[in-house]
């Protein structure tokens, strides 16, 4: 039977991002090489290639040839066809373009892997100090956090930029969505992006969305003071396949840093363990948003 789970049937949904299945392969295809005992130097020469082009296949970080795979299954041992027919699957499925490459024209490249991991996530788990998450924004809000960033884009660029955002938002509303844990600091609540209208909405918004099952959003007030995450915002990816580790993800203003060593993301998860004690409960979280619209 496959390591790799054979729900192959599922390649053209958003729930199996191009990213996760290069993840799932690699990590397939490094299982098959450690259990031979064989070198990734050994099995670089043998596809032709070098002991770093093996390190790049098994963490994901590249596309895979037909031909390369191929080569490495036969010479892990790998004899049943019906085991290759799977893996060339897969090969296919982590070569496909994935929804978001119709926006590649205002897409940052770091922000690509992200998109399809958040795709193909479980459970979201993240801190916003600055901006509501992405996930949660009105298009209003949306179009002025981007304009903050792309202050000489122009308006096509924009509304780009804007449908792109929305696009995303589309994965809380499958049946197999993923759960989105948030913690907001008080100030992103209270912070005019937009201007004031703009806000109104977005809260109004976070108080329809917080009645889903799906989404537990918690304020951090501004009298709570010192807490565990006062670094800055990060979230964490946890996925249903097995396997794939949880990797935090951390933004930058031109880059995307990825976490996936034990340690460092054990401390991320333990962080976000406390700020949700540390947090008004979930269901304080209505009461908080009204009283900010009534403030404003």
């Amino acid at each position: 039977m496959s390591e790799i789970d054979d729900d192959s049937s599922d390649s053209g949904s958003h729930s199996s991002g191009a990213t996760v299945r290069r993840l799932q392969l690699g990590a397939h295809l490094r299982a098959l090489r450690r259990a031979k005992g064989i070198s990734r130097d050994q099995a670089g020469y043998e596809i032709r290639g070098s002991e770093s082009k093996i390190s790049r296949m098994e963490l994901g970080r590249v596309s895979f040839k037909e031909r390369d795979v191929t080569d490495l299954l036969r010479f892990y041992g790998v004899t049943d066809e019906a085991e290759h027919r799977r893996v060339l699957t897969m090969v296919r499925e982590a070569n496909a373009p994935s929804w978001w490459q119709a926006y590649g024209d205002v897409l940052d490249t770091w922000f690509q892997n992200y998109l399809d991991l958040e795709q193909a996530a479980e459970l979201i788990r993240t801190y916003e100090v600055q901006f509501v998450p992405g996930l949660l924004q009105t298009d209003a809000y949306a179009r002025a956090v981007i304009k903050l960033g792309h202050e000489d884009d122009g308006p096509e660029e924009i509304d780009r930029r804007a449908k792109l955002r929305m696009a995303r938002k589309q994965v809380l509303e499958r049946p197999d969505a993923p759960r989105l844990w948030a913690v907001l600091d008080e100030a992103v609540l209270r912070r005019p992006i937009g201007g004031r209208d703009v806000l109104r909405e977005q809260i109004e918004y976070l108080l329809e969305i917080s009645e889903s099952p799906r989404v537990r959003l918690q304020v951090m007030p501004f009298d709570s003071g010192g807490h565990a995450a006062a670094g800055g915002a990060f979230s964490i990816l946890r996925f249903p396949h097995e396997k794939l580790p949880d990797v935090v993800y951390i933004e930058h203003l031109t880059n995307g840093l990825y976490l996936e060593r034990r340690e460092e993301v054990d401390r991320y998860a333990a962080a976000i363990g406390r700020l949700f004690i540390e947090a008004d409960r979930p269901d304080r979280t209505p009461a908080t948003l009204r009283k900010i619209l009534a403030d404003s």
